[in-house]
């Protein structure tokens, strides 16, 4: 395992993850390239990971190749459950970054009535007199994944410098059991120190749902300890300040990354 960057301490506390209904997420039906090097990619929403339920819609999908530059997929059918992404990276050897493009979701609603909050995303339903507005945001998804065709590169893995993303350290293409993958949270281009990142494993069952809670450091770092083979979903999300002219004050971002660990 190389590392681009020194391992930085975590916290780390086993939980019974966010209470994730309907979790964003980008996963390729192998991190290898095969069939003439076509990539097929799922992207849904579900509770349970990876079994999909919800399509990934109104977004624009994405591919970034080995040497940085980025380009829409050759391919995008959305179905009920998930959308299904093909993209043919022919002879462009090393590592490819595949998004989702962000997705605006719905405006949510918190207010406080005799010491009692509900929450509400239907924008007709008007708030109880007295009541006192507690919080109102706008969800924006991003889901993401790499893809190897050869030996790892670190062209496609240059951070966007905006919103929020996990930015690796380690390589996500070279994690193998027994050792750790180091990556950073970034938010507009910084690191964001104390963020939660809840790490899940790919059993496609309610087990899914068991995830590992991860503490950023001060440099936005945090390390997860590779103790399983298999396909995994990194789970982090942020709220801040809307752009001028957004549906809300604010925006509650959330960014998944899916990655594989492979026993050595």
């Amino acid at each position: 395992m190389k590392a681009f960057a020194p391992l930085a301490g975590l916290v780390i506390a086993c939980v019974a993850s966010f209470a994730h209904a309907h979790t964003p997420y980008l996963l390729p039906a192998s991190f290898d390239p095969m069939h003439g090097n076509l990539v097929t990619l799922d992207g849904a929403f579900a509770e349970d990971f990876f079994a999909p339920e919800v399509v990934f819609d109104d977004s624009t999908f994405t591919a970034t190749r080995p040497d940085g530059t980025t380009v829409p997929v050759d391919t995008v059918q959305r179905l009920k459950t998930r959308a299904v992404v093909e993209h043919m990276i022919g002879d462009g050897k090393g590592t490819w970054r595949f998004s989702s493009g962000k997705r605006l979701g719905a405006v949510i609603r918190t207010w406080e009535l005799d010491g009692k909050k509900e929450t509400t995303r239907d924008p007709a339903k008007p708030m109880p007199a007295g009541a006192k507005l507690v919080s109102q945001y706008q969800s924006v998804y991003l889901s993401e994944t790499y893809v190897t065709a050869g030996a790892p590169s670190k062209g496609a893995l240059r951070p966007y410098a905006s919103g929020l993303e996990i930015v690796p350290v380690t390589h996500p293409s070279d994690l193998y059991t027994g050792e750790r993958f180091a990556f950073a949270v970034h938010f507009d281009g910084k690191p964001l120190a104390g963020a939660k990142v809840e790490v899940f494993p790919g059993t496609g069952d309610a087990r899914s749902k068991k995830g590992t809670t991860l503490t950023t450091a001060a440099d936005g770092i945090a390390t997860f300890p590779l103790a399983s083979a298999g396909t995994w979903l990194a789970v982090v999300k942020h709220r801040g300040p809307a752009p001028a002219g957004a549906a809300a004050p604010e925006y509650g971002y959330g960014y998944t990354l899916t990655f594989r660990v492979l026993d050595p």
